[in-house]
């Protein structure tokens, strides 16, 4: 029987010693000097060329967001088909695209998301109802990150909304738990800018289920606080997720070592903020 995906997560994590996710999201406005002239197809396959390779050594997961990819039309879906198979299964791929629909929907979505493209993990929202959710629970060797709470500014006109089990994202985090701790591939996305409330879910939530935190760099999320408050009693569980400031380093000729120079330091960063913390191995 395959490996459960929180198992499966804990183990690259372990094997990489990294809970670096980079994110690849490609935008021309920000593309090398270099490629900003190529024709949108070969912009998108030089770029990809460069920062996959230089960032492979320093990550233990990938997060492709859907609508980058969808600005190259066709081009952008057969490189995301094309990449996570050239990535490869000793990281995890994540296909950011946050989706919700009723269940036969999220069943075709499932069956492409991991079966046409290869990747490991979407990410999911349950604003239609938890059973919207349950075609990703026949294959728990596959993962789904919940949005819980986002790093963008308007977040909370929904998601701080109170409810009986307090501000509408806490209850999505205990009900995180509860799918996590009977389907082992369940867990949550939480904003690095609202990482005042890390503490609380990684109380929540308990040891293994892993936390998605985008934020990190550009938008300004607190690396130190989300190491601190999110990962688990082990120093895992945790994945933090690095787009803009690794992509876009450097926008000169040496853009790629620029990349991997920002995925090696962001790295070693969590890592000595994790060496830090009181952990059960």
């Amino acid at each position: 029987m395959p490996a459960k995906f929180a198992q499966r997560l804990d183990q690259i994590l372990k094997t990489r010693n990294s809970l670096l996710c980079v994110g690849l999201d490609p935008d021309p406005g920000q593309m090398p000097k270099a490629l900003r002239r190529l024709s949108p197809p070969v912009q998108l396959e030089r770029f990809l060329a460069g920062i996959v390779p230089a960032t492979l050594p320093h990550a233990a997961a990938f997060k492709m967001q859907l609508g980058a990819y969808l600005q190259y039309g066709p081009d952008g879906f057969r490189a995301m088909a094309r990449w996570t198979r050239r990535i490869g299964a000793t990281r995890l791929k994540i296909l950011d695209l946050k989706a919700n629909d009723i269940p036969n929907s999220m069943r075709m979505i499932r069956d492409g998301a991991f079966g046409a493209f290869g990747f490991d993990a979407v990410t999911v929202n349950p604003w239609n109802g938890w059973e919207t959710l349950e075609p990703f629970f026949d294959d728990p060797s596959r993962g789904l990150f919940v949005v819980a709470h986002s790093s963008n500014p308007g977040s909370g006109d929904f998601q701080e909304i109170p409810t009986p089990r307090g501000p509408l994202w806490l209850a999505v985090v205990g009900e995180v738990r509860r799918l996590a701790h009977a389907y082992g591939n369940a867990g949550i996305v939480l904003g690095a800018t609202f990482s005042e409330a890390l503490r609380t879910a990684r109380a929540t939530l308990g040891n293994g289920v892993p936390i998605l935190v985008p934020g990190i760099g550009a938008q300004g999320g607190s690396l130190a606080t989300t190491v601190r408050e999110g990962a688990d009693a082990h120093g895992r569980g945790l994945l933090v997720n690095a787009s803009r400031s690794i992509l876009y380093a450097s926008s000169g000729p040496d853009w790629r070592r620029a990349a991997a120079k920002e995925a090696e330091r962001t790295k070693v960063q969590i890592n000595q903020l994790r060496a830090g913390l009181r952990t059960g191995g």
